[in-house]
């Protein structure tokens, strides 16, 4: 009776804030950024960077490291790959929570309508992470934990609307095809 509808709305209404995704937006002053060319995953000295070197980059991005390769600082000597630009403002939003597809395909498109005008940017990305502790990561394979629980993939979206998909998944676990 009354114990059971109190619980339902309990159960109903906590559900309903866990999956509400938690957003936060913040701008980025003067950051170093890669110089990328959509044709060129490898990179050319003094031309462009590869994939490889962004990807990393990323990561330090995302987790606020110093690129500066101060020999003082004991978090990072981590640097920006060259050659570089400097953006006098770059945006990072991250929306964390329980993310359907549909809306992530969403998000892509919605990214590909910053290329319009003003033609501020030359390249976004969007990167999914799984939990790291997900049970299973792509196909129908379990996803081993292991050392970091890798499970992950990026979209690197140029202007030209040409992009780049990169993957990373843990040592174990199955990539999709």
């Amino acid at each position: 009776g009354a114990e059971e509808s109190t619980l339902m709305s309990y159960f109903s209404k906590n559900q309903i804030q866990a999956l509400k995704p938690k957003i936060t937006f913040s701008t980025l002053r003067d950051l170093q950024c890669p110089v990328l060319q959509s044709n060129d995953l490898q990179g050319k000295p003094e031309e462009s960077c590869s994939t490889e070197e962004l990807f990393e980059w990323l990561g330090a991005v995302f987790n606020q490291v110093s690129l500066d390769n101060k020999s003082s600082s004991f978090l990072s000597t981590y640097c920006c790959p060259e050659p570089n630009t400097v953006v006098e403002k770059a945006f990072l939003c991250t929306i964390t929570g329980f993310i359907i597809p549909e809306k992530i395909i969403q998000l892509l498109e919605q990214l590909c309508c910053y290329f319009g005008e003003p033609k501020l940017a030359y390249w976004l990305t969007l990167t999914v992470h799984g939990f790291a502790d997900s049970p299973v990561s792509w196909r129908e394979s379990e996803h081993g934990f292991h050392k970091g629980g890798e499970n992950l993939y990026n979209f690197v979206i140029f202007r030209n609307l040409d992009y780049w998909l990169q993957m990373a998944v843990g040592t174990h676990d199955d990539c999709p095809p």
